[in-house]
């Protein structure tokens, strides 16, 4: 059966797999009278699962991942989600998962509490009920209400499905499987007007605001309550606006929001293509790169919701969470147990005052990402330091530099990574950028690339010392106080946190408004919860830059 209706979608959604290939990249002026303009965000893997889950209940599994690696601009993923589009074997992967859903919506088991109205013959056609069907549900997968045309036209499809296939159900799958393939619903379709109080900017309707706020806050689609304040017209109002955001402030689901911003802000994303060498790092198996991940988020949600406490804290903070593999990397001794139903024991964790592990620096997760496969690397970490943490571009180093001696571990005259670095940098064309990177990497080589604790190399002590902005330090707890206490790093956290619920860059109107906030928190204390409540009570976030057209 799976095969037939599969076929059957293949043949009737043809055109519409035409247009989602076809999504520009940029936005869409609509030509009707109200001069609307339409912009796509591609939903990302997460997101996409999220929604699923929201709309149909938590018991749908969602087995396999159709979206693309993506594309980071300005330092997120989120912000090249503008940037793409759907090819023709995406659009088979999200067909060929949609079917798995829409069986799984459609199971006998799951009818009769998600369908409010059932037909007189499940062998026949019923247009009615399979046109309230689409209303309803549709209004949740397209985070909108369906035209009339809409309606009609997967009503049809649904009608066609089930005449072909003897079901009215099979029907219903065809049609739920063509909205969870349309642009409407793998991409935030975001409408906007001309916004007559800042001419240049568009604003969002209260449809395209409801998706942006629950996207930013919560990391998934808007909930029924969000969609009934943009059909009132509430979010269109500081004060019913305002409410929702409280609202979803207080829901603990705000934690899903920010694991899904520091997740993009941290490049978790490398974690697809992390290749450590377990023959060299033994104790990095895969259970302790999924854990090593965890904690790092534990950590995180653990600061900046239960403590609210001062996004700077992270840098220097000796408080975490140990699972006994990870407990083993660090050679820590916690107390190690198994919980019933053999759940992972994650342990609160704090280390003492003299020990160099601190903050989200000395996590396994920060030191594997960035370093090479078979060892550590200063350079990548910090490159890392400048461009995740610091919002600093440091371009990519010219093709024909000769990394050789940096890579020869085995060097009889330089036997430790500071020193082959240093001979490195005697060439004038790399010696800018490895000066901006190296220290801050250099003060990291207490850790190999798994994250192991060591104090020498080649049987040489490691040297961590350097310098920050004109003061020296000697380790990275040093080091990490410095960069705690520099404007860049909680500038750059407001920075991208608006970039992120955006899904651009700042209007220069924008930047501005961005730096009072940025001054205002740094005096009293850049706390999560107030950096998204403000982004989100701004009515700049809820809009988008006119779009100048380039033809003639």
């Amino acid at each position: 059966m799976k095969f037939k209706i599969s076929s059957f979608i293949k043949a009737i959604l043809g055109t519409a797999a035409i247009i989602t290939i076809t999504i520009p990249n940029i936005a869409i002026a609509a030509e009707n009278s109200t001069n609307e303009q339409i912009t796509f965000v591609r939903l990302t893997s997460e997101q996409h699962r999220n929604s699923i889950r929201d709309i149909f209940g938590e018991s749908i599994i969602v087995d396999g991942d159709a979206g693309s690696v993506g594309v980071r601009e300005e330092g997120l993923m989120a912000v090249g989600g503008r940037r793409l589009t759907l090819s023709a074997s995406e659009v088979e992967s999200y067909e060929v998962l949609a079917l798995d859903i829409a069986s799984q919506v459609l199971d006998p088991a799951r009818r009769a509490t998600l369908l409010t109205c059932l037909p007189e013959d499940a062998s026949k056609v019923d247009d009615t009920c399979a046109s309230e069907f689409i209303d309803r549900v549709g209004l949740h997968l397209f985070r909108r209400p369906l035209s009339n045309d809409e309606i009609d036209a997967y009503a049809a499809m649904a009608k066609t499905a089930a005449q072909n296939l003897g079901s009215f159900y099979s029907g219903l799958q065809a049609a739920l499987v063509g909205m969870m393939v349309s642009p409407d619903f793998l991409f935030r379709i975001e409408r906007s007007v001309p916004n007559p109080e800042l001419p240049g900017t568009r604003r969002l309707d209260a449809w395209s605001r409801a998706s942006r706020l629950s996207f930013f806050l919560w990391n998934t689609t808007p909930n029924p309550t969000l969609l009934e304040a943009a059909r009132s017209g509430d979010l269109m109002f500081e004060a019913g606006l305002n409410r929702q955001i409280e609202t979803m402030m207080l829901s603990p689901r705000i934690e899903d929001g920010l694991r899904a911003f520091f997740s993009d802000m941290l490049a978790f994303d490398r974690f697809k293509t992390l290749d450590i060498d377990s023959n060299l790092f033994p104790k990095f198996t895969k259970n302790v790169e999924d854990e090593a991940r965890e904690q790092t988020l534990r950590t995180i949600s653990h600061h900046l919701l239960n403590k609210e406490a001062d996004y700077r804290e992270l840098l220097n903070s000796r408080e975490t969470f140990l699972t006994p593999a990870l407990a083993a990397l660090y050679s820590v001794p916690i107390p190690i147990h198994q919980e019933l139903g053999g759940r992972v024991p994650w342990v609160p964790y704090e280390y003492s005052e003299d020990h160099m592990r601190i903050g989200l620096l000395g996590q396994a997760t920060f030191l594997s990402l960035f370093s090479h496969p078979g060892a550590s690397s200063p350079t990548l970490r910090g490159k890392a330091v400048r461009e995740h943490l610091l919002c600093q571009t440091i371009p990519p180093p010219p093709g024909d530099v000769d990394f050789s001696l940096v890579r020869n571990a085995d060097h009889p005259d330089f036997k430790t990574v500071r020193d082959r670095l240093a001979q490195h940098r005697d060439n004038p064309t790399c010696a800018g950028c490895h000066m901006l990177m190296d220290p801050i990497g250099l003060a990291l080589e207490i850790f190999d690339a798994s994250g192991v604790y060591r104090t020498t190399e080649n049987g040489v002590e490691i040297d961590t010392g350097g310098e920050w902005v004109g003061q020296e330090y000697t380790d990275i707890r040093e080091l990490a106080v410095l960069l705690k206490n520099d404007p860049t790093l909680t500038s750059c956290l407001v920075q991208r946190a608006y970039n992120y619920g955006t899904a651009r860059e700042p209007t220069r109107a924008e930047v501005q408004w961005l730096n009072t906030m940025h001054l205002q928190l740094r005096e009293e204390g850049v706390r999560w919860r107030e950096l998204i409540k403000r982004i989100s009570s701004n009515p700049d976030f809820y809009t988008v830059p006119e779009i100048v057209s380039t033809e003639d």
